[in-house]
């Protein structure tokens, strides 16, 4: 059978525009979805698209305001978001020169962006005092991108103004994908509160009621962004809270999300009663269950965010290697086989061969090279991406 790379002809990569809208639509009838793989370094991306190469899976990859920032380096201020737009492009241009060896379609998405954050996604647009000097924002340095190459830098952006008042949300929403629509780039709002806090944004103290979206709040949504553009999809609040917490404390009710796309339709005049009309984000899906995860598939999500697990996952790796090694790393020089004893490595080690100076180094050294333990980090983060695409059912895909 065809995989959807042959059925769509997408080449691999960063897709946009049609390829993204073609993609997740084929999601939604084959029920299957894509993780949305939080990344702030080289090492995670490559953690994220090695378990998409082996599973054979298209994949997400996204950044935040504060993983942006991080990709910058720390040293660097981001008064302005100087830090986080700077981050961001780099960490765009690094994706979109590296993914195509991995050999599956990528997209590639910034995550969060709220209220506080828009001066990130689009300074000049909204925020007419805001410069900076490098770039003036994600959305400028795509609309570059695309002057130069036709496509924009960025596959996606996510707006999320659910803390706003609703028409304030879906108004300003709507502003971002005019400016977008002419390079089919894709636009993810949110509309109903996810709880906890994530990057910096915290809703660990919201009424329950306000984690539910409501089905006439969705239609407003639809029906204020279709005229605009078809490139958009909706995170619609079930009860999603970021973070991991204990069974039992976060009550999801995907279920929802079916009487969602039942209401749409019925303002559509869609007869189908499998229609699917709105492309359904998942937030905060660390720590939810793979049942929970499925469900909503069935009701049309095609993407789900992960980030907590992930930086677990990342850790792990190198909690791991640290503990069991620690004797080899408590000083550069010396250890428990004898402090005068070398490692003379082996001539096929294709990792070490080239750390040799003289034929002899200490032994330590191979212990402390930070290609071995940073890989460690990239091997468990890369088990946990596959888990993931194998519950949302999109390993084999392409």
């Amino acid at each position: 059978m065809a995989g959807l790379m042959e059925k769509l002809g997408l080449k691999p990569g960063v897709i946009y525009g049609d390829d993204l809208l073609n993609l997740f639509k084929l999601a939604q009838q084959s029920g299957f979805a894509l993780p949305a793989i939080n990344v702030t370094s080289s090492s995670t991306i490559i953690a994220a698209l090695e378990a998409a190469r082996e599973a054979r899976a298209p994949i997400i990859l996204q950044i935040s305001n504060g993983g942006a920032a991080f990709f910058a380096g720390k040293a660097i201020s981001n008064e302005g978001q100087r830090a986080a737009i700077a981050g961001s492009i780099a960490a765009a241009h690094f994706i979109r020169s590296i993914a195509p060896i991995y050999e599956v379609p990528v997209v590639l998405h910034s995550d969060h962006c709220a209220k506080k954050l828009l001066p990130w996604l689009d300074g000049d647009y909204f925020c007419a005092n805001f410069v900076n000097e490098l770039a003036g924002s994600m959305m400028d340095a795509d609309e570059a991108f695309f002057r130069e190459h036709g496509v924009p830098l960025f596959s996606s952006h996510m707006i999320d103004l659910s803390e706003e008042d609703i028409d304030y949300n879906i108004q300003t929403t709507a502003k971002y994908l005019a400016r977008a629509a002419p390079w089919k780039q894709w636009l993810e709002m949110e509309i109903g509160i996810t709880g906890g806090e994530e990057d910096g944004v915290n809703n660990e103290d919201v009424d329950n009621n306000s984690l539910y979206t409501q089905p006439e709040d969705i239609w407003n949504v639809f029906n204020t962004l279709s005229p605009i553009s078809r490139y958009f999809s909706i995170a619609a609040g079930f009860g999603n809270v970021h973070g991991v917490y204990h069974p039992g404390n976060v009550k999801l009710q995907p279920e929802l999300l079916d009487k969602h796309q039942k209401f749409v339709s019925s303002k559509l005049k869609l007869d189908d009663g499998n229609s699917k009309p709105v492309c359904f984000v998942f937030h905060g899906g660390s720590g939810s269950s793979v049942e929970d995860f499925q469900t909503a598939i069935e009701y049309g999500v095609v993407k789900v965010n992960l980030d907590t697990d992930l930086q677990w996952a990342y850790l792990v790796g190198h909690r791991d290697y640290i503990t069991k090694n620690i004797d080899y790393l408590r000083d550069q020089v010396g250890n428990p086989d004898g402090p005068n004893k070398p490692y003379v490595p082996s001539p096929s080690s294709p990792t070490l061969s080239c750390l040799v100076t003289d034929t002899i180094v200490d032994r330590n050294k191979k212990f402390y090279d930070p290609r071995v333990w940073v890989r460690e980090g990239e091997k468990t983060m890369k088990e946990r991406v596959l888990q993931a695409l194998k519950n949302f059912k999109a390993v084999g895909t392409i």
